[in-house]
């Protein structure tokens, strides 16, 4: 091919539309040894979520799916051996799917999400399946990691960098208008609204229930979410004890716990999900991911929205959802500050949560995008929403999404 033909190939490229198809999580199970998922491996949780994508797209052929990229952030053990693939292998798609793996700590399925999605917009893929999974019972954060002492040494980091309870401290530090009491009553409403959503059947309809066995105590199906506490009131939340700082403003109570889960979700060019019958619940507007101080890694969703509300050509009035993962209370709320927006306001985390639902780390990006896909369906009024989550060593992460159940989808977009 000469070079003159090359050239006007590469000109004549299209960047196609990327749209969400459907997602799935499991149920999220508390960390540890008292835990819904003690005794079951990373991996089969993730192959349940592949599967069930699989059963609830029948129009889909599995010789179809181009890629398959699963996070985790501990890719070790049950999480490690190239973990996309080997779930793929494990679901039972053809042996001509290919996988890998990807690792952005807390943003993982967003990364697995992005990345793949820039290559169905490219044109490398038509079809993809990403995710993330998370056992934090089998691999607790940082286990196994070796951090190279020059990040201390020559104050690279600061050493609270490397605990992220300390970094939300710092937070509260940064911003003294975000007190306790504030954090402790956004937290009371995260558990309020997701016990509100389970009520009015809108969580269900995405979990994939989970037979697992516990050591001496047998079987049982999941279908539902360990970690929320209904009930929760500011009162008890008052009463817990700050571990990261003596009488700091973080608790277990206005964080996210330590848990195990997964999630997957079908992506596809616009094309090939119309050529193929998949119904599309959003479609991609613009993603980006930032840099900010390791120390206040919670600042992260901020600069990392702007770029990419400033790639859509949007603003921040443009968006009518929001999905902010809740790695702690004053993460959100430093966002929600800095752009104005009532930590009350009813386009924040209609479902509530992370604080109520569980964080299995790098399987959390799905869970958000999943819940706004419902959200959509559920208030055709809203064109734009948005899912954005802070990253462990300074980052954070956005993806716009568009609402095909809103009359201007597609117009000017």
């Amino acid at each position: 091919m000469s070079p003159q033909s090359v050239n006007t190939r590469q000109a004549t490229r299209q960047v196609r539309d990327v749209v969400f198809v459907d997602g799935v999580r499991t149920p999220f199970g508390k960390a540890g040894d008292k835990g819904i998922y003690h005794g079951t491996r990373a991996d089969d949780l993730i192959v349940k979520c592949i599967r069930d994508l699989m059963r609830r797209n029948p129009s889909l052929p599995a010789e179809r799916i181009d890629e398959v990229a699963i996070a985790a952030t501990t890719q070790t053990g049950d999480q490690g051996l190239t973990i996309g693939r080997t779930a793929a292998l494990l679901a039972g798609l053809p042996q001509s799917v290919p996988g890998f793996a990807i690792d952005r700590m807390c943003a993982g399925a967003m990364t697995a999400v992005t990345t793949t999605a820039g290559s169905i917009a490219f044109g490398a893929y038509d079809v993809v399946i990403a995710g993330g999974v998370e056992h934090m019972g089998n691999h607790p954060m940082g286990a196994g990691a070796d951090p190279n002492p020059r990040f201390l040494s020559e104050r690279i980091v600061d050493p609270a960098a490397l605990n992220m309870g300390n970094t939300a401290e710092n937070l509260h530090d940064r911003f003294p208008a975000i007190t306790k009491e504030r954090a402790d009553r956004y937290a009371v409403a995260s558990q309020e609204k997701l016990d509100a959503a389970y009520r009015a059947g809108q969580i269900q309809p995405d979990l994939v229930p989970v037979a697992a066995r516990r050591p001496e105590e047998g079987w049982k199906l999941h279908t539902t979410d360990e970690p929320p506490r209904p009930g929760t009131t500011l009162d008890s939340l008052a009463e817990l004890r700050t571990p990261f700082r003596a009488h700091g403003r973080v608790t277990a109570g206005n964080a996210a716990g330590l848990n195990d889960g997964a999630t997957a979700a079908i992506l596809a060019s616009a094309d090939a999900a119309e050529e193929l019958g998949l119904p599309v619940k959003m479609r991609l507007v613009s993603y980006a991911f930032a840099g900010v101080e390791p120390q206040v890694m919670g600042i992260g969703p901020v600069p990392s929205t702007e770029k990419a509300l400033a790639q859509a050509g949007l603003g921040i009035e443009d968006i009518g959802l929001f999905e902010i993962n809740e790695a702690f209370a004053v993460q959100v709320l430093s966002f929600l500050d800095h752009f104005g927006i009532d930590q009350e306001d009813d386009r924040v985390n209609r479902y509530g949560g992370a604080i109520a639902v569980g964080h299995p780390l790098a399987s959390s990006g799905v869970r958000l995008m999943t819940q706004l896909a419902r959200q959509f369906e559920e208030d055709p009024s809203v064109r734009y929403g948005l899912t954005t989550m802070c990253i462990g060593l300074g980052m954070g992460g956005t993806v716009v999404w568009e609402n095909p159940h809103h009359a201007d989808f597609g117009k000017d977009a």
